[in-house]
This record gives C-alpha cells, sequence and structure tokens, in this order.
C-alpha cells in the first residue's frame, strides 16, 4: 500500500470514529427520558438552519385522534436536563398520563442556535421561529428560551400558553395540572 493511501485511510478511519462518538455523545447528552417513548424529531436544514418538521407528527396524532406534547430541549442546557431529571423521577407516575392523551415529540437544538436560525416545517409551510410562535398566539415569541414546552391538539393548534425556561414543572401535581390542560 502506498503511503499516501494508508495516510488517507487512517485519516478517515480517524474521522468515522470521531463523528460517530460526537453524534452518540449529541444522542445521549439530551432529550427526554425513554419511558415517555417520544417522538424525537432530529433538526434538518444543513448548517446555515436548524428546522424540525412537525408534519408526520401531526398527521400521527389526527390519525390516533391524541394530542402532541412537543418539547424543545437543548444539549447543553443545565435547565432541560433538569426538567428531564424531573420526568425521569417521576415516570411511574407521569408516563400514563402523557400516554393516554398525548403523543410526545422530542425536539434537540444547542444553545448555540439563535432564534433567527431556528425554522418550524408543517406541510408546505416553514416558519422562522418567532414567526411560528405568532403564528400559533404564543406569547413568548420574542425570545428562545430552553427549555420551551407546546401542547397541540391534533391540527396544531395550541391548548394553552405555556411557560418556559427555568421553574417549569416543579412538582407532579404541576405537571398533571398542564396534562389535563387546567388553567
Amino acid at each position: 500500500m502506498t503511503p499516501w493511501l494508508h495516510r488517507w485511510r487512517s485519516g478517515a478511519w480517524v474521522l468515522m470514529l470521531a463523528l460517530g462518538s460526537s453524534l452518540a455523545s449529541l444522542s445521549s447528552a439530551a432529550g427526554l427520558p425513554s419511558a415517555y417513548g417520544a417522538v424525537v424529531l432530529p433538526p434538518g436544514g444543513g448548517p446555515e438552519r436548524t428546522e424540525f418538521d412537525l408534519t408526520t407528527v401531526r398527521d400521527r396524532a389526527r390519525q390516533e385522534n391524541k394530542r402532541l406534547y412537543v418539547y424543545l430541549g437543548a444539549s447543553d442546557c443545565r435547565y432541560c436536563r433538569q426538567y428531564e431529571a424531573f420526568l425521569e423521577k417521576n415516570a411511574r407516575e407521569l408516563v400514563p398520563r402523557f400516554a393516554a392523551k398525548y403523543i410526545v415529540v422530542d425536539l434537540r437544538s444547542s444553545l448555540s442556535v439563535p432564534a433567527s436560525r431556528l425554522y418550524f416545517r408543517v406541510g408546505g409551510s416553514v416558519w422562522p421561529y418567532g414567526e411560528f410562535q405568532r403564528s400559533i398566539g404564543d406569547e413568548r415569541s420574542r425570545l428562545l428560551v430552553y427549555p420551551t414546552v407546546w401542547l397541540f391538539d391534533a391540527d396544531l393548534r395550541p391548548l394553552m400558553q405555556m411557560p418556559s425556561g427555568a421553574g417549569t414543572f416543579q412538582t407532579v401535581q404541576e405537571q398533571i395540572e398542564v396534562l389535563d390542560l387546567v388553567q
């Protein structure tokens, strides 16, 4: 084997290992606990934008006559980890309540993604974060805060105004009230 081919193969192998380990750590570093059976929607859109396509979960919610519990977390957000730990700790009590009425959707992002690069797709429509927030009547449209939760009906109409960020759902009772749409 020629020296350049050997170096190329070695470099490609190292690159593949690094890429695989980075992707594995990204997927395990964040997200809702597996007990909730969340549909994980990885971002698309390439390097210039982070785009989440909600079309398939909307269609599934329509078919199953369920609501959507959409969670936007960041892999490097300590408040997201706190909320996820809360859900993990209380899974025995909360999972049946989620499963009865909701399809849980886990959107995984990063604090390094500014609102100006965050997009949502539904069918043929694509909205930047702020426009998406305004289109659903979310009062938080000015800010991108992690974690963010939206409750939608099967047609992606919001069911209630949700809190976001630090302090999201501190008790099981608060989480149950949100799931039951208690204002």
